[in-house]
C-alpha cells in the first residue's frame, strides 16, 4: 500500500468538506453501528482465535462497550457541535464571544492487541464524530481481529474517509513518517515515546494511552471477601492482559493471610480447580509474551498457581507472596495473570510506595475509611481508578479515561473523545455599529482612566 498516497487522498477528501455536516457524521456512525451488529458473530470468532476470549467476555468487554459508546455519542453529537457562547468583557463591547469546534483533519489511530476491537473502534468513533478522516493501524499481534476490522471499515466507508493499514513495525514506521493532524496511540511506554518523537517532527498533537503498574491497596477496614472477588475479576479479565489490570497488591499485614485465602477461593470459583483446562480461560497472545510472563514467576515465592502450558499459551492464575520491590516482577508491567503481594503496616506507607514510582494508569483502593480514601484521591497521582472495585471506571462514556505522566496523556470516551479529536476556536464577533476609541492612540489621561475602569 502506498501510505503517502493514502494520506494525500484522505486530505483531499477532507478538504471537500464532506465529513463536516452533522447529518454526514451521524450517518457514518449509524453505518458503523449496523455493520458491527451484522458482524457480531465474526468479531466474537476472531477474538476467540487471537486470544481465546469467550463470547460473553467478547461482548461485555469489546462489542457491547463499542455499541454503548456509539449510542452515547450519536444522541449528544448535535449539542457538542454547537457553538458555545461566552460572556464578552466590557472592554470589547459591543461583541459576541463564542467557541467553535472544528476537526483536525486527517488523524492516525494506532491500536493494541489486547482489546483489539474496542480499542480501535472507541477512538475511531470520536474521530468520526468530530468530523475527521482516519487511518487506522491495528496491531499485528492480533491478525484475525485486524482482518475483521479491515473488512468492517471497508464495508462502512470509502478508503479516502476511513482506511485500515495492516502490518508490523515497517508499516508503523511508514505511517509515523507521514504528516498527520493528530495521532492517537494505545500501547506500551517505549513505543509511545517513539510515537511522540516522530510526531514532534511535524508538531503533531498526540494522545498516548499507555499503562504501567497499577496497584491494588487493601486496608484492614475493607470487606475482605468482596474485595477479593472484585480483585480476581479485574486481575484475570482477559487473563491480566489489560492496561488497567491490578498489577500488584499492597495489603495491610494484619489481614494478608485472610485476604489471600479469599483470593484463592474466588479464583477457583470463577475458573475451576485447574484454569488451564477451562475452555473459556483466555490465553497469552503469543509465545514471546507467554515466555516473558512465565519468566517473571519466581517459583520460590509461589503461593498459588505458578504453572503454564506452552502448547496452549495458558498460564495459571498465580499469587507471589513475600515479594520485594527489587524483584523482577516489580520492574515492569506484568500484563498477565500474576499477582505479586507486598505488605504495609500503615496506609501512609502504601501511598508513599505508589508515589515513589511512575504514576500508574489506575489505582484501586479497598477501604471503608474515609480518611484513607481521601489520602489516595487527593495525594496520589494516577490516571483514574475505583474505590472498593476494579476496572469498571473505564466502562462509561460519561467520564474520560486516560493516564498521567508515564501512564499517558490526554483522555477519551464520550465527550472527551469528541474533544480530543476537535480543535476549539475562540472567536469574538465584533459589531460594526460602534467602535469605542479608548484602545486607539493617541492615549490620554481620560483613556487611561477608562482602561483602568474596564481592566481590573
Amino acid at each position: 500500500m502506498d501510505i503517502q498516497a493514502l494520506v494525500a487522498a484522505q486530505r483531499a477528501y477532507f478538504n471537500t468538506g464532506a465529513t463536516l455536516p452533522l447529518a454526514a457524521r451521524k450517518a457514518a456512525l449509524k453505518r458503523l453501528r449496523g455493520t458491527i451488529k451484522a458482524n457480531e458473530a465474526d468479531i466474537s470468532a476472531v477474538l476467540r482465535a487471537d486470544l481465546n476470549k469467550s463470547p460473553t467476555e467478547s461482548y461485555m468487554c469489546e462489542v457491547g462497550l463499542t455499541l454503548s459508546e456509539l449510542s452515547f455519542v450519536e444522541k449528544r453529537l448535535a449539542r457538542w457541535m454547537a457553538d458555545r457562547p461566552h460572556l464578552t468583557p466590557l472592554a470589547q463591547f459591543p461583541a459576541r464571544s463564542f467557541t467553535a469546534v472544528s476537526p483536525y483533519g486527517v488523524v492516525l489511530i494506532m491500536s493494541p492487541w489486547n482489546y483489539p476491537f474496542l480499542l480501535t473502534m472507541e477512538p475511531l468513533i470520536g474521530a468520526i464524530a468530530a468530523g475527521n478522516c482516519a487511518v487506522v493501524k491495528p496491531s499485528a499481534y492480533s491478525p484475525a481481529a485486524s482482518a475483521v476490522i479491515r473488512d468492517i471499515l471497508a464495508e462502512c466507508f470509502p478508503a479516502e474517509f476511513v482506511s485500515v493499514v495492516e502490518g508490523g513495525r515497517e508499516a508503523n514506521q511508514a505511517l509515523l513518517d507521514q504528516k498527520f493532524d493528530y495521532i492517537f496511540f494505545t500501547g506500551g511506554v517505549e513505543v509511545g515515546k517513539e510515537v511522540m518523537s516522530k510526531a514532534a517532527v511535524h508538531l503533531t498533537p498526540v494522545t498516548l494511552e499507555l499503562g504501567g503498574k497499577s496497584p491494588c491497596i487493601v486496608d484492614s477496614t475493607a470487606r475482605l471477601d468482596l474485595a477479593a472477588k472484585r480483585l480476581v475479576f479485574g486481575k484475570l479479565l482477559n487473563c491480566g492482559q489489560t492496561c488497567v489490570a491490578p498489577d500488584y497488591l499492597l495489603i495491610d499485614r494484619r489481614v494478608k493471610d485472610r485476604f489471600l485465602a479469599c483470593v484463592t477461593r474466588w479464583i477457583t470459583v470463577m475458573y475451576g480447580q485447574n484454569p488451564l483446562d477451562n475452555a473459556g480461560y483466555v490465553r497469552m497472545v503469543n509465545q514471546k509474551h507467554f515466555d516473558r510472563v512465565m519468566g517473571l514467576i519466581d517459583q520460590s515465592k509461589v503461593l498459588f498457581g505458578g504453572r503454564g502450558d506452552r502448547s496452549t499459551l495458558k498460564i495459571q492464575p498465580t499469587i507471589l507472596d513475600n515479594v520485594s520491590p527489587e524483584d523482577p516482577v516489580m520492574q515492569e508491567e506484568i500484563f498477565g495473570p500474576v499477582l505479586p503481594v507486598l505488605t504495609f503496616d500503615r496506609v501512609e506507607e502504601a501511598a508513599a510506595f505508589v508515589n515513589a514510582r511512575p504514576h500508574p494508569l489506575a489505582v484501586y483502593l479497598f477501604s471503608r475509611e474515609k480518611r484513607t480514601q481521601e489520602l489516595f484521591l487527593r495525594r496520589v497521582p494516577f490516571g483514574g481508578g475505583c474505590v472498593n472495585d476494579t476496572i469498571i471506571h473505564l466502562a462509561t462514556s460519561r467520564m474520560g479515561f486516560g493516564g498521567v505522566g508515564n501512564s499517558g496523556m490526554g483522555s477519551y470516551h464520550g465527550r472527551n473523545s469528541f474533544n480530543t479529536f476537535s480543535h476549539r476556536k475562540s472567536i469574538v464577533k465584533k459589531s460594526n455599529l460602534l467602535d469605542l476609541p479608548v484602545r486607539y492612540p493617541p492615549y490620554s489621561p481620560t483613556k487611561d482612566r477608562l482602561l483602568r475602569l474596564f481592566l481590573r
